[in-house]
């Protein structure tokens, strides 16, 4: 499925990373960084360009499988509001919990409830002039409106019944537990993820993260990654064809990337049996593939000696990547700064060079 959008995907194989473990390697995807407080890309692109969502999230993170080891880290504002913060939803029940008021409370009562709680925090921003508070003020306030926004976003029941066959969201995984990620439904978890995704799109939200772990494959490779590729391949191609179709993927730029590659060659550890089959983590060479958003399609960038241990061409590194992408959506990634402590810091901290190779 993912093959068939080919003319659409920039394949890049020279990434490359600091970052050899897990949650580092996913802070430096996410955030430019491999340290704990900076704001994600998400965080960034909502400072720099709001939302055109007015009754969702500008933010929204979705998971499946076990979930990722560097957990809200991933999308956290780091030091600039929290209302550029990724909000975390469910794909079934209430998005978010406790978001339903309970049967017996008037929806008049609670909006005088919360008026009167703004009065309290403006009064109390006015003598801190602390930004959390208006923050807090938005945060109440977004909640108030998702109330009736958000059951409509998770309701599929206007999705044609075609829509929902080329995600795929009724699929069965079939006999394979040849897996670490949680076990069960991921299948069709991580579709109505990637539907739930055109959707906030279609709403204007102008960031989602869709997570998934584990292709941590350090023994049984061979069961466990054939069971990922089957799990994301078809909901993946369907969403970029989604968004083709429906004239959004120009504005949106669908991003398959991973916080590091995997070794080519067979992981023996010392006082272990040899094994042939599991990887080890790999940063000096992996791949991403995007699509939409001003990259350009049918590309491949980038390439690693025959072993496929070190690049030879066209190096491309996640400060790289980044800048690419501020670019895409109108930045210099030198001149999106946001000042803290005396410093005006950015997403690609003191590095990153947009890569031209990538860009339509």
């Amino acid at each position: 499925h993912i093959g068939s959008c080919a003319d659409d995907l920039c394949l890049i194989r020279s990434m490359h990373t600091e970052a050899f473990n897990h949650h580092p390697g996913q802070l430096f995807m996410n955030t430019g960084v491999p340290t704990f407080g900076r704001p994600s890309v998400g965080s960034w692109l909502n400072y720099g360009l709001g939302t055109e969502s007015q009754d969702l999230p500008g933010y929204v993170v979705l998971s499946a499988g076990r979930g990722t080891s560097g957990g809200a880290t991933n999308w956290t504002s780091g030091f600039m509001p929290s209302t550029y913060e990724g909000v975390l939803f469910r794909n079934e029940g209430e998005p978010i919990l406790h978001l339903n008021n309970p049967n017996d409370l008037p929806h008049d009562c609670q909006r005088r409830g919360l008026d009167a709680i703004g009065e309290l925090n403006l009064l109390h921003y006015e003598r801190t002039l602390d930004q959390e508070v208006l923050s807090r003020i938005a945060s109440y306030e977004l909640a108030f409106r998702m109330q009736s926004a958000a059951p409509e976003l998770l309701d599929f029941s206007d999705e044609s019944p075609e829509t929902l066959a080329m995600y795929g969201v009724d699929r069965e995984e079939g006999d394979s537990k040849k897996w670490r990620n949680g076990g069960g439904d991921e299948f069709a978890g991580f579709a109505a993820n990637c539907l739930l995704a055109r959707r906030l799109v279609e709403r204007g939200v102008r960031f989602i993260n869709i997570f998934h772990a584990t292709w941590d494959h350090h023994e049984d490779i061979n069961e466990r990654l054939d069971f990922n590729c089957r799990m994301a391949d078809q909901p993946v191609g369907a969403l970029i064809k989604d968004l083709k179709q429906r004239g959004l993927l120009d504005s949106t730029m669908v991003v398959w990337g991973t916080e590091f590659g995997r070794t080519p060659l067979g992981e023996n550890r010392a006082g272990r049996p040899a094994n042939v089959i599991g990887r080890d983590h790999h940063p000096f060479a992996f791949s991403i593939f995007c699509a939409g958003g001003g990259i350009k399609g049918g590309t491949v960038i980038g390439e690693t000696d025959e072993l496929g241990w070190n690049i030879v061409k066209d190096p491309v590194h996640i400060n790289d990547f980044h800048a690419t992408l501020l670019h895409c959506f109108g930045f210099d990634h030198l001149n999106l700064t946001y000042r803290y402590q005396g410093r005006d810091f950015r997403l690609t901290d003191v590095a990153g060079k947009v890569v031209p190779k990538m860009l339509a």
